[in-house]
């Protein structure tokens, strides 16, 4: 498959998700996220390691993993919070305070990628990274709302919907495809078609048990509200997760999750993420998938808590990736 066709491709499963996402906004995330997510980030990780993950020297790689750690340990704790585990002495106080942390080294991470990226004499580097930490804690202390964006929408819905659709600029701006143009626009509109939609909650609800106890076991709800707080201000505890505005919001949601899989799944001739796939790779990371897969279907929580490290460092291994991105859109606008 060529680039046009991968592009018309692209369209399609943009309309896909989107009606998919307008029928059933909670099964169709809860189903990509369990299903489509962990073969996901298997294969990227794999493609990422094969790509040097975009970086001059590799080493560096390794204060991402340590950085996703730290990002996971917090929300798996917190997922734990209601076991015998949190009966342990210190348990809560370590808890809250690697919580805190969350904004920080998310942001540092998103630095440190750019610095990795534009700099490429050491020294430089680290003074970089120095005014980086300066500018990064000024920042979060100055303006509260960016620990917001960091600790919820880099991991999440930047990482699927915006840094997606950068990287499907930054190809089309190297293929001039018209059909990929024309993914990049619908992608932009979606979030204003949904917005524009008439929703009526009846269609949706009551939802299944077993739904509302996946969705609420692994703590969904917390991007949702949060995500619905930028369009109307609404106070702690007084959020309707049954109203018209709830319903929009987990339309994009499960759009955005759905699309950014199957548009990585739908780049395999392009990028070529499957040309190093060995026999013994594949094996083990259908393995780990199907694994992935069973623990989702005997208890959702279970499921995510097992995989969420994981689900973490691909976000975080990308960063470089986002980041060259970035630079190449900035590169090509500038040489018109």
């Amino acid at each position: 498959m060529n680039s046009k066709e991968t592009d018309i491709l692209n369209v399609i499963l943009i309309i896909l998700s989107l009606a998919l996402a307008f029928h059933l906004p909670f099964e169709l995330f809860l189903f990509s996220y369990a299903f489509l997510g962990p073969l996901h980030y298997l294969t990227e990780i794999n493609w990422l390691k094969e790509k040097n993950y975009f970086l001059k020297e590799t080493k560096w790689i390794w204060l991402f993993v340590v950085m996703a750690f730290l990002v996971s340990t917090p929300l798996f704790l917190n997922l734990l919070s209601g076991t015998s585990l949190a009966s342990f002495p210190g348990y809560k106080e370590v808890a809250a305070f690697m919580n805190k942390s969350t904004d920080e080294i998310i942001m540092g991470s998103l630095l440190l990628a750019i610095g990795l990226i534009y700099f490429k004499k050491q020294k430089h580097l680290i003074l970089f990274l120095l005014l980086a930490s300066v500018v990064t804690i000024t920042a979060l202390y100055y303006f509260p709302g960016m620990a917001l964006v960091m600790a919820i929408f880099v991991p999440t819905i930047i990482h699927v919907y915006l840094f997606t659709l950068l990287f499907m600029i930054y190809g089309t701006v190297n293929s001039k495809s018209t059909p990929g143009v024309i993914a990049i626009v619908l992608l932009i509109l979606v979030p204003f078609i949904i917005m524009a939609s008439n929703v009526s909650t009846s269609e949706y609800f009551p939802l299944k048990e077993s739904v509302v106890a996946s969705f609420n076991g692994s703590n969904f709800g917390v991007l949702t509200f949060n995500l619905s707080h930028l369009f109307v201000s609404q106070q702690e505890g007084t959020f309707n997760f049954m109203s018209v505005l709830a319903i929009k919001t987990q339309i994009f949601i499960a759009f955005a999750y759905t699309y950014h899989y199957l548009n990585w799944f739908s780049k395999t001739s392009i990028i070529g993420w499957n040309k190093n796939l060995s026999k013994s790779k594949t094996i083990t990371i259908l393995i780990i998938w199907g694994i992935s897969v069973a623990l989702y279907l005997y208890e959702y929580k279970v499921g995510f808590i097992a995989l969420l490290f994981l689900s973490l460092i691909h976000v975080f291994l990308e960063f470089p990736l986002n980041m060259t991105s970035i630079r190449g859109i900035v590169t090509k606008i500038r040489m018109k």
